[in-house]
């Protein structure tokens, strides 16, 4: 406790944020100087990003998917009913501002597992969850994991919660606290990879804004105390048992043979966006690596549907996250077409004259050159400015 007051303050002007300096190591500067990504604007997004506002985070980006519904308005601090309809991401990035007008924010409408780049979880300073399913936390992780970054989880359930840190490069990370049963629900949603919005909706769980309070406390706590560079529950889980009011940490084990915790290294940023044509993009990493040398992405693509009923294949380039069920509806006969994917670029691909992003990769990725056993990652850094908006430049006005 000794380092907690600096009385000798104590009659320093009475700021915004005057309280917050009388904590012996707190740095205002760094706060306001940070960049902090939140994924998720439900019920713990909002708390996380209402405590990043108050605390004076400089830089907000918001990624969300889903848009604002009534039954939201219960646990969620930043909406109003007049917001229902409209994004969840624009919304929270819009009220933050409100709670604190310096803050420069912006937002991701869109899917954070398959169409959230790279490049975005490079800029942040810290990476916070707030999601209610697996497959989500399995794609921050591993997102978090190959630009080197650590990130903090939250999870609630009922009156129940835990906030968890996870580093994959020095410790636990998502996946290596996952088991079989884990596993296998997980391979069973990816196993129809076409989801309609109603079956990703029974992913919803059961929560109140008191226990996303809690946990969300935690996780600014330690993204605090990681933006100061101090010890956080790196490798640890907070349980909180609110039935009880008890709480207890917990400790991960470091699978070593996870390949999760490989990181992308050397990142090489080029000038050139995903608007670039493939096969530019693959002349330039053949180039650079040799004659022989592949792209390849960080999820499958999709390349083409195929009816088995009419014997038909239509191309159709895309991600997992731009499609649904009914885009696998024969337009014909009424019967599921088979998706048929891809994960990389050659010589002799079939669609070198497509843009990357025509082929389905997000804005402001990175992506694999290899040659035999070298790998190389190259950051395609002309989206950045689309991407991060108003942060780019650090100008707070959309």
């Amino acid at each position: 406790m000794n380092d907690v007051l600096n009385l000798t303050d104590i009659d320093q002007p009475d700021d915004r944020f005057s309280r917050f300096n009388l904590i012996g190591w707190w740095d205002q500067e760094k706060l306001s100087s940070s960049n902090a990504l939140v994924i998720g604007a439900g019920a713990i997004g909002n708390e996380l990003i209402k405590n990043l506002a108050l605390l004076g985070i400089g830089n907000l980006m918001v990624a969300d998917l889903d848009n604002i519904e009534n039954s939201n308005l219960s646990r969620s601090i930043l909406y109003r009913e007049a917001d229902c309809g409209r994004s969840k991401a624009e919304v929270a990035a819009e009220r933050a501002r409100s709670i604190y007008p310096e803050m420069n924010s912006h937002f991701f409408h869109g899917n954070v597992v398959y169409d959230l780049g790279l490049g975005v979880y490079r800029w942040a300073d810290v990476i916070l969850g707030g999601l209610d399913n697996r497959e989500a936390r399995v794609a921050i992780n591993q997102s978090a994991a190959r630009v080197g970054k650590p990130w903090i989880d939250g999870a609630i359930e009922r009156l129940d919660g835990v906030a968890r840190v996870f580093n994959p490069l020095t410790g636990p990370c998502y996946e290596c606290t996952m088991n079989e049963v884990d596993w296998k629900m997980l391979e069973s949603r990816r196993s129809c990879a076409l989801l309609t919005r109603d079956e990703m909706e029974q992913g919803k769980v059961p929560t109140t804004p008191t226990t996303s309070s809690v946990i969300a406390g935690i996780q600014v706590q330690e993204a605090l105390k990681m933006i100061h560079g101090l010890e956080t529950l790196e490798g640890q889980g907070y349980v909180f048992d609110g039935t009880n009011h008890q709480s207890y940490l917990v400790k991960y084990s470091r699978l070593e043979d996870c390949p999760t915790h490989d990181h992308f290294e050397p990142i090489i940023e080029l000038s050139q966006n995903s608007q670039i044509q493939a096969g530019t993009f693959l002349d330039i990493i053949l180039s650079d690596l040799g004659p022989e040398a592949v792209v390849e992405f960080n999820q499958d693509l999709i390349e083409s549907f195929t009816c088995h009923s009419c014997q038909e294949t239509e191309i159709y380039h895309s991600s997992l996250g731009q499609v649904t069920e009914s885009n696998a509806i024969c337009p014909d006969c009424g019967e599921h077409r088979v998706p048929h994917f891809f994960h990389s670029l050659n010589s002799d691909s079939k669609f070198l004259d497509l843009t990357l992003n025509e082929l389905g990769v997000p804005l402001w990725d990175i992506l694999t050159g290899r040659m035999g056993m070298e790998q190389k990652y190259y950051e395609l850094s002309g989206d950045r400015q689309q991407v991060l908006g108003p942060l780019a430049s650090g100008n707070n006005k959309e």
